[in-house]
């Protein structure tokens, strides 16, 4: 009878463990993934983004310089998945104390960055997560974080496709001078 005690409460610990065993990790619905095809799934920004009164921001053509977006310093890069300001990057941040200090009625908005890969809702979460990381690391070195602001844009302005040297460089926070109105 002791015996039988012992199998039995065995069995109802691993039965236990069995059936409270880690859940699969769920599959995107097909219907939820953008759609792809002609003109009839696309929708214009300019129709969404902007009110009939206002004037739409003129695109920027690939290859040419957008003087509204450049970034006022280098551009600090990432690894792959990583939000922390790799060591060989911390120089970068010197030269945005720098700009700050030499432009002091000026403000900056750290842009985060990520590349294509992931979805939607995690690249504007690792691209927030990168613009807050210069942010503190900024505010460590004596940044005033009032001048500070951040902005994620995730993937999307990343190139599809490609290979690493590409997805290196959509890896990034910018710098970008805030324009005041």
């Amino acid at each position: 009878m002791k015996n039988f005690a012992k199998l039995l409460g065995l069995t109802l610990a691993l039965s236990a463990l069995v059936l409270s065993g880690c859940k699969k990790k769920p599959v995107r619905d097909a219907s939820t993934l953008p759609a792809t095809g002609g003109p009839s799934n696309t929708i214009d920004p300019n129709a969404v983004a902007f009110a009939p009164d206002q004037t739409p921001i003129p695109q920027r053509n690939e290859g040419t310089p957008d003087s509204e977006n450049k970034s006022v310093v280098d551009s600090v890069f990432f690894g792959l998945d990583r939000a922390a300001v790799a060591p060989a990057e911390r120089p970068k941040l010197a030269a945005a104390i720098k700009w700050l200090k030499d432009n002091p009625e000026k403000n900056m908005v750290l842009v985060g960055h990520c590349d294509w890969r992931g979805t939607a809702e995690y690249n504007l979460g690792l691209g927030d997560r990168r613009a807050n990381s210069v942010k503190r690391f900024l505010e460590s070195m004596g940044a005033d974080a009032k001048r500070l602001e951040t902005l994620s844009k995730g993937s999307t302005d990343a190139k599809q496709g490609g290979g690493e040297s590409e997805w290196q460089k959509d890896r990034r926070v910018d710098f970008i001078e805030l324009k005041k109105q």
